[in-house]
């Protein structure tokens, strides 16, 4: 096997990987139709990123300590956060496959690596969908009361979330969130083209909502407000930092659609940036105008912006931030569906799990097996579940997520300088570090309850592992060695087992995109 100085082995054993090409099948029923362009990527990205957190999270932040300065904590959250957007970048240009963080582990640092976080991602998008469902429960019940309606107490919340003057045992499930659960898998069962509109026009409505409430809220700013500017100093700006990070994420569920994109390699890079830095400008507006409005010891932590234009005489406003809260939480919820569902066809796809899963329709070509599944237990999770104890399952997964592309970006970059890459990270290899390094602070401060759930869902992870998926995975399959060493050997494509062998082809001239600092292609040897 001729290996170079710059080359990165197949591996053995749990640490073999996966092949640029040459060991996927197509599923039952084809594989995923090409239909995203770029702005609808930037939208799903945007949809993702911008939930219901940017009308109240600010101010929430502000009241705790932050003050004014919580742009500035929305400011190194971003920054933080896009130490690992530009490796998700640099990756989704490079490998333009469904998965995201789970095939970029898997490829670069081995099997068993990209397993535990696909994974972990199944289980906390899934998660965040039955969380985002619940909260949008209760502004459902909030605009049913305001018109006179109100429902039945067994279809209003999960059983044992009754608050007080509510008897005990009153609520049997949270209804509406569990027909949401169900509406939004149906939608993704239409196929992403159809689903894909939806989602950019409910995008769109929610920027629109957004920028007026700016707009609006900019007139009724009094400097007075940002003095003092930072009352909680640096430890109170770094520990908003901390509290607002998991609002500046989501471009990573949005990579996982990168097999649908009709030109991924240029416009996944893109469509990433794009995303977070539209979504950074808002959060920043919004903070700056919030703690504008009102004096940051006055904002009320939970209404936020409706609290603050009531203070000054337009809580009409009220309603419109409620419709675009609810746009926000739905947005979030298509996106985080459809990655879970993306990270398990890709698992299904590679033998990790049961290729009947992989099954993809006919007509509109998703996988809508996994797509119903996923719906299912959101749903149940939404529907019987507290939002609390769902909610604890969520973040340590996709901060782990973060610390293994970061890492990998690395790897491959300094292994495999030749690939062709229409976008490469900055700074490297201090950019990627800085994400590993606030991704691993961030897990530090995590609740000692959340690292057992996520312990053992790993634990069980492992057991199916080494039952089922070490033995089905597609590497075991006779011939794919022959790929695993055209990878090895310096080609970006295996052939198939039955095919003659042939020396890797050239690589590209890398046109788009920065350049990075890593060596010059062609020095691997």
């Amino acid at each position: 096997m001729a290996t170079g100085q710059h080359n990165l082995s197949p591996g053995r054993g749990v640490f073999r990987r996966k092949p640029f090409d040459g060991v996927e099948e197509v599923p039952e029923g084809g594989g995923l139709a090409k239909s995203l362009g770029l702005w609808q990527l930037t939208a799903i990205g945007v949809g993702a990123i911008i939930g219901a957190g940017v009308f109240s999270l600010a101010g929430a932040v502000a009241r705790d300590g932050a003050g004014p300065a919580v742009m500035f904590s929305f400011l190194i959250a971003g920054v933080a956060s896009a130490a690992a957007a530009f490796s998700y970048a640099e990756f989704a240009g490079l490998i333009p496959r469904a998965g995201s963080a789970y095939t970029y582990g898997y490829m670069v640092l081995g099997e068993i690596i990209g397993w535990f976080i696909g994974w972990d991602l199944l289980l906390e998008y899934v998660a965040i969908v039955s969380v985002v469902a619940i909260g949008i429960s209760g502004y459902f019940d909030f605009f049913l009361n305001g018109i006179g309606l109100n429902l039945p107490l067994w279809m209003s919340g999960a059983p044992g979330t009754e608050p007080e003057g509510v008897a005990d045992g009153s609520y049997k499930v949270n209804l509406f969130a569990v027909l949401l659960c169900l509406g939004i898998a149906f939608l993704l069962t239409r196929g992403m083209k159809n689903a894909a509109r939806f989602e950019t026009v409910f995008v769109a409505m929610k920027l629109t909502i957004v920028l007026v409430i700016i707009l609006v809220g900019v007139f009724y700013v009094d400097t007075a407000n940002y003095n003092p500017f930072f009352p909680g100093g640096v430890a109170g700006t770094m520990g908003g930092a901390a509290l607002v990070f998991f609002a500046v994420f989501g471009y990573d569920a949005m990579s996982t659609a990168a097999e649908e994109s009709k030109d991924a390699q240029r416009h996944m890079p893109k469509a990433i940036i794009y995303s977070l830095l539209i979504s950074m400008v808002l959060y920043v507006l919004a903070s700056l105008v919030l703690t504008g409005m009102q004096n940051y010891t006055e904002i009320d932590p939970t209404a936020g912006f409706s609290a603050a234009f009531g203070a000054v005489g337009l809580g009409w406003l009220a309603n419109l931030i409620a419709i675009g809260a609810v746009l926000s939480i739905l947005t979030v919820m298509f996106t985080f569906m459809m990655g879970a569902t993306r990270v398990w066809f890709a698992m299904s796809r590679d033998g990790l799990l049961p290729k009947w899963f992989a099954k993809t329709d006919a007509k509109h070509s998703v996988p809508v097996r996994v797509t119903w599944i996923a719906g299912i237990v959101s749903a149940v999770l939404a529907g019987f579940i507290d939002i609390v104890s769902v909610a604890e399952l969520t973040n340590i997964g996709i901060l782990s997520a973060f610390i293994v592309v970061c890492i990998a970006v690395i790897v491959l970059r300094y292994k495999r300088p030749d690939l062709p890459r229409t976008f490469r990270t900055p700074g490297m290899p201090v950019v990627p570090i800085i994400g590993v390094v606030f991704s691993l602070w961030l897990i530090y401060f995590l609740e000692w309850h959340t690292w057992a759930r996520f312990g053992v869902w790993l634990l069980l992870g492992l057991i199916i592992y080494f039952a089922y998926s070490y033995r089905k995975s597609n590497l075991n399959r006779v011939g794919s060695t022959a790929a695993l060493d055209s990878f090895a050997a310096g080609g970006t494509a295996g052939p198939p087992a039955d095919a003659p062998s042939a020396p890797p082809a050239p690589p590209a001239p890398d046109e788009d995109g920065p350049r990075g600092d890593g060596p010059p292609p062609g020095s691997g040897g």
